[in-house]
């Protein structure tokens, strides 16, 4: 959970480097509170949690989106590979072995955060 706070604290800061865990506990409890959400949304009449859950899917784009790009950082690339994804099928599928490629040593974007938690 400390993960996911911890993107949640970085709000919309694009700089910097975002570790392999970081990103995937994050991405893990968003899938699972999204999931939760939906659910609700579809399984009851209840409007309020059709708007919870819209309220949660725009409240959470912009980290989600800077955990990206950190973690594109984390590998040596630039932010702007996260448009790779425009690439139909294919682009998807780059981002997603890009999202678990090991993280470089100390690069452009800054020192190791593998190595500053060690």
């Amino acid at each position: 959970m400390s993960w996911y706070l911890k993107v949640l604290q970085n709000y919309v800061t694009f700089s910097g480097r975002a570790r392999r865990k970081e990103y995937w506990m994050f991405f893990l409890i968003n899938v699972i509170i999204v999931g939760v959400l939906f659910a609700l949304a579809g399984s009851t009449e209840v409007q309020a949690f059709y708007y919870l859950y819209l309220l949660y899917i725009l409240g959470t784009a912009l980290p989600s989106l800077a955990v990206v790009v950190r973690r594109l950082h984390d590998i040596g690339k630039s932010g702007w590979w996260v448009f790779i994804t425009l690439i139909p099928i294919i682009g998807s599928f780059w981002l997603l072995i890009l999202m678990v490629t090991e993280g470089q040593g100390d690069n452009q974007y800054g020192p190791s955060p593998k190595a500053l938690t060690a």
